[in-house]
């Protein structure tokens, strides 16, 4: 057998790159399919920690939304017609949520957008998902690590500035994520321990 013969006939890019309706249009793409610049990302298997992390911020985000906000796990999010990220979590405008076949929302409708790193996303999630976020006005963004001695998560919490459209390191947090922008949330980073 043929090392080609391996792997399912993947669809050729066209010269500009696929588009968001591709996305949606292709039929056989790989669950949590993203779309950056124009090409297809494929999720990898995720870790316990990403799983275990994802869990504990949208449950303790939930928690402490208000009732205009609805927080989503990995849900499409349209940038632009070549751009549409899945961010772990992303907190957005109940409005915007709120039909239930509903596949995707719109970047204007996100206040805050998080990524749990990966080693195969490091460098999207470090660099081109936050770049593409601020610059979709995206006022939140943190960026989850795992980091210390008893490797739990860390967040890295940064805001947009409006003046330069980029994001500013405004906090760390270890053991508790506690804030009061976008609203009020006290998360224990702990609690991954007993997921």
């Amino acid at each position: 057998m043929h090392p080609r013969d391996l792997f399912p006939d993947w669809p050729r890019p066209p010269y500009e790159g696929f588009t968001t309706d591709d996305l949606f249009r292709l039929p056989g793409l790989p669950a949590h399919t993203q779309l950056l610049d124009g090409s297809f990302v494929f999720a990898a298997c995720q870790s316990f920690f990403h799983s275990g992390t994802t869990d504990l911020l949208v449950g303790g985000l939930r928690g402490a939304a208000p009732a205009d906000l609805r927080v989503l796990r990995q849900m499409v999010m349209l940038v632009d017609a070549r751009n549409a990220p899945e961010p772990d979590v992303a907190v957005v405008r109940r409005m915007a949520a709120c039909r239930r076949d509903q596949m995707s929302v719109r970047a204007r409708d996100v206040l805050l957008a998080v990524e749990v790193v990966s080693p195969e996303s490091e460098a999207r999630d470090r660099d081109t998902k936050p770049h593409k976020y601020a610059g979709a006005g995206i006022p939140y963004f943190w960026r989850v690590e795992m980091a210390g001695v008893d490797d739990r998560p860390t967040v890295h919490v940064f805001e947009l500035g409006k003046e330069d459209r980029t994001y500013h390191s405004v906090a760390i947090h270890h053991d508790r994520l506690k804030l009061t922008t976008p609203f009020d949330i006290d998360i224990d980073l702990t609690e991954i321990e007993n997921l």
